[in-house]
């Protein structure tokens, strides 16, 4: 994956750079020692590293306006970074560039329960915002695999969802406002703790744009009652294009799980091996969650073991207890780590219809073949979002780039059945040159433009979502 070529004139005053942030920031808010920067080199799509110029770890929005103030003063590209957690490469810095990290920046700043809301700052982690409101009976909906690490920050930049997406929606059905330092130093408020701001909509700009345009350093998120009650169940298949059609069935009933998520049999053994979840042997399990009162929960799996049955399953199996459905879901939320510890791999998250489930199950297991590279798959099948994990060999020579071949057939599969490049990721680096696939020059203009508004000098997150060609020209002017 091609870097942009590091600007020999911030590179010269490097040490220029790091003295003036010096004098804004904490003594311990700068780091430019090359053996604490490769700290910041990659992300969580580690096949791709670059140490940069500088790391800044502010713990103020001023703090934040300062350094960026310099940053633009000088030329200097700057990368934001919640908690590097991106599998899209959001976060892969630049040589030339200077990461500004927001983790220090983690404080719970306001809660409103009669309002429903919390304002936090934008390193808090995701499920430490749940956490500090559940024992008034709320939680924040949006949960990430990585909701244990990630940051609000890079939720907010990537529009993230989880497993529960299905019902309560992704990042930015669940964000109201935002405080947004823009690359000049400039602080603007967008949205707010109310239903829905005047004006433009920027605050749904902002949203998924990946860093592009400013950088979140808080953020005010709507938070909901906890359901009365939710309980999982587990229905194994004997294959992958059965579990799909049976989940394009569950949508089609009008049944709305809280969650459907989606297992196969190298992600399953995985998991099992990992958690210890008591999972079944099969080629295919779906988790499906529902919620509410002991009558409605018991109404709903109802119809879905009426739905499930058609299908002739191997199993189904309904939690007995809260214990139970930890277990079910510790191991769902365990996959990316479970595979991690068994195989390099790229994770992938195309967005597909529902519908063309089991087609697009089908024409992955034949590209996997094609391409001679195993292929596990868990997602989130009731809204479509793939994540197909394409095992490979990081030492083997040649490996990389055939997984990166196989996942842009992927993509462009979602894309050709109806769907799009990316469900919660993000485009990042690992996306970019698909964006053709799905735009048309004239809608890559357009989003260019938005950019131009908010970034005229392009130096936030450089060499993200547009091709590299294209960003690199509106860089140089």
């Amino acid at each position: 994956m091609q870097l942009p070529a590091p600007d020999p004139a911030v590179l010269s005053k490097s040490a220029h750079i790091v003295a003036r942030l010096r004098a804004v920031l904490p003594a311990d808010a700068v780091i430019d020692d090359p053996a604490e920067t490769r700290a910041y080199e990659c992300d969580g799509l580690s096949a791709y590293r670059c140490p940069p110029l500088a790391a800044i770890l502010p713990r103020t929005t001023e703090e934040v306006s300062a350094a960026l103030r310099i940053c633009h003063e000088e030329g200097a590209p700057v990368v934001p970074r919640g908690s590097g957690t991106s599998l899209a490469g959001g976060a892969l810095p630049t040589a030339d560039c200077v990461v500004l990290g927001v983790a220090r920046m983690n404080r719970v700043l306001e809660v409103d329960y009669e309002n429903r809301f919390v304002r936090v700052e934008a390193g808090r982690t995701n499920l430490s915002v749940t956490g500090a409101v559940e024992s008034e009976g709320f939680f924040y909906a949006p949960d990430p695999s990585s909701q244990l690490a990630c940051a609000i920050a890079g939720n907010i930049g990537m529009n993230s969802g989880g497993a529960h997406c299905l019902k309560y929606g992704v990042t930015t059905n669940n964000l109201l406002g935002v405080t947004l330092v823009l690359m000049d130093g400039t602080i603007v408020e967008l949205g707010g703790a109310h239903m829905d701001a005047g004006g433009l909509d920027l605050l749904g700009v902002v949203c998924g744009s990946e860093g592009q345009l400013g950088v979140v350093t808080e953020a005010t998120l709507r938070i909901l009652p906890k359901p009365e009650g939710a309980r999982p169940v587990l229905i194994a298949f004997g294959s992958n294009e059965v579990a799909g059609a049976c989940v394009a069935d569950i949508i089609k009933a009008g049944v709305l799980p809280v969650a459907i998520e989606f297992m196969d049999r190298p992600c399953i053994r995985a998991c099992e091996d990992f958690a210890h979840a008591g999972y079944p042997d099969c080629e295919a399990l779906l988790i499906v969650e529902v919620e509410g009162s002991p009558a409605e929960i018991d109404e709903q799996l109802g119809l879905i073991r009426q739905i499930a049955m058609r299908h002739d399953p191997l199993e189904f199996r309904e939690s007995g207890s809260e214990a139970e459905s930890a277990k079910i879901w510790l191991g769902r939320k365990s996959a990316f780590g479970a595979m991690g510890q068994i195989n390099d791999y790229m994770c992938l998250d195309g967005t597909i219809p529902v519908s063309a489930l089991p087609e697009v199950l089908r024409r992955i297991g034949e590209m996997s073949r094609e391409f001679g590279l195993d292929v596990a798959n868990v997602f989130h099948a009731g809204d479509g979002n793939m994540h197909p994990l394409i095992l490979y060999d990081a030492n083997k020579p040649g490996d990389l780039e055939k997984c990166e071949a196989l996942g842009a057939a992927i993509l462009t599969l979602c894309v050709e059945v109806g769907g799009c490049l990316t469900g919660e990721h993000g485009v990042g680096i690992e996306k970019r040159d698909l964006m053709s696939v799905q735009f048309a020059p004239v809608d890559m203009e357009a989003q260019m433009r938005v950019k131009d508004a908010f970034d005229p000098k392009w130096l936030l997150n450089p060499a993200k979502v547009f091709p590299l060609s294209a960003s690199e020209s509106r860089r140089a002017g």
